[in-house]
């Protein structure tokens, strides 16, 4: 169970990354305990978000992405959301102001992070606020803007509906994603019929109701396994039957093995 904790003696990552708007790509960093909770807020511009160590959970009203080490989560401007420390975290953000975004086709989505772009993130986090724009500066900047425009978006994001009555349910099944009630009795507690609850459900979220279902369960266990726990109790916990039937599950979804996720993993960490 992860307990929800905000300490007012962190500075927040949102105060922070308002101090440096001055420059058109900046970096920052900060550090999180397990539990810690950025609240709710919004930038004025694109801001991309890399743990180098640790597990994200970012919220937005749109939906949750999960976000690995090896990973990082691109958010648009104007977009109001929180961060959730599902670990301790070290996490390092570049602003990009939005007359420098614009040539980027990127969505907010979590991509994957190239050794380059790994780098990159981590020489603009190292130049001080204050620092004055260089030439140095700014190819550093160039470049990062063209590394991360060749990143892929991944499949590491969950959409939310808007709908009161699904979000309970939603949030109801993000406690236990494990359970495993038929479509009919999810329907029957919003005394809604079966094909009304599912027309309903995929207007809110763009998905069917057991795709989203497949898609939170994946997600939980992403978050189990780079919690260290074993592939079998995280297959059972997730709400799967047995180990092959997880391994399958996560295969076709994520495009590799959990065993092969975890190795790389690994290796991206070092």
């Amino acid at each position: 169970m992860l307990e929800i904790i905000r300490s007012e003696s962190i500075p927040e990552f949102a105060d922070m990354a308002q101090d440096q708007a001055q420059f058109a790509v900046n970096g920052i960093a900060a550090e999180y305990p397990r539990g810690y909770v950025v609240p709710w807020h919004q930038h004025q511009r694109c801001h991309l978000l890399y743990a180098t160590r640790g597990v994200m959970l970012v919220e937005a009203q749109t939906g949750k992405w999960m976000v690995p080490p090896t990973t990082a989560v691109w958010l648009r401007p104007e977009v109001p959301h929180r961060l959730i420390m599902q670990s301790a975290v070290q996490v390092h953000g570049i602003l990009v102001a939005p007359a420098e975004a614009r040539a980027l086709s990127l969505s907010d989505s979590v991509i994957g992070v190239s050794n380059l772009l790994k780098a990159l993130i981590a020489r603009l986090v190292a130049i001080a606020a204050d620092a004055p724009v260089s030439r140095h500066r700014q190819l550093l900047a160039d470049l990062f803007l063209a590394e991360l425009s060749e990143q892929q978006a991944l499949p590491y994001h969950l959409p939310w509906p808007n709908d009161s009555k699904f979000v309970q349910l939603c949030e109801q099944l993000s406690r236990d994603p494990s359970l495993d009630l038929r479509i009919e009795q999810w329907a029957e507690q919003l005394a809604m019929s079966s094909k009304t609850f599912q027309r309903h459900f995929l207007k809110n979220t763009g998905l069917s109701f057991s795709r989203w279902r497949q898609q939170l369960r994946l997600m939980s266990a992403l978050n189990q396994l780079i919690q260290g726990k074993s592939i079998t109790e995280v297959a059972l916990s997730s709400g799967y039957e047995s180990h092959s039937a997880f391994t399958v599950a996560f295969h076709k979804h994520f495009g590799h093995s959990p065993s092969s996720f975890m190795q790389k993993l690994q290796l991206q960490s070092q």
